[in-house]
């Protein structure tokens, strides 16, 4: 199970957000420090996965769900067109440890991506 996050509290409610998607498995909010125009966070309610190689693994069904999550918010957000970006590991930017995908879409900016 991985440590109590910024995340865990946002599906336990205690931290209100814009949901712009939700399922039973899944809920996506704007990211509070967007990269590109569309910048959306897309998690599970989940908080046994710290990141997408552990969600892969042990859930591979939820996995697939956040991605359809993530074309349904691109699809009403950025006619489709969008990236998908998963930071696993410290080194590689990943800040918050309860896995998530950041959807991002319009042009971006000349900042980097590696923080969340």
């Amino acid at each position: 199970m991985a440590a109590e996050t910024i995340f865990g509290k946002i599906v336990a409610g205690e931290i209100p957000v814009e949901i712009l998607a939700e399922t039973k498995r899944v809920i996506a909010f704007p990211d509070i420090s967007p990269q590109a125009p569309v910048h959306i966070l897309v998690i599970p309610k989940t908080t046994e996965y710290a990141n997408v190689t552990e969600l892969a693994e042990g859930d591979p069904a939820l996995l697939a769900e956040m991605i359809g999550v993530a074309q349904q918010l691109a699809d009403e957000h950025a006619n489709g067109d969008y990236r998908l970006l998963f930071n696993t590991g410290a080194s590689a930017g990943q800040t918050v440890f309860h896995v998530h995908a950041h959807v991002l879409a319009g042009e971006l900016e000349e900042r980097s991506l590696v923080g969340n």
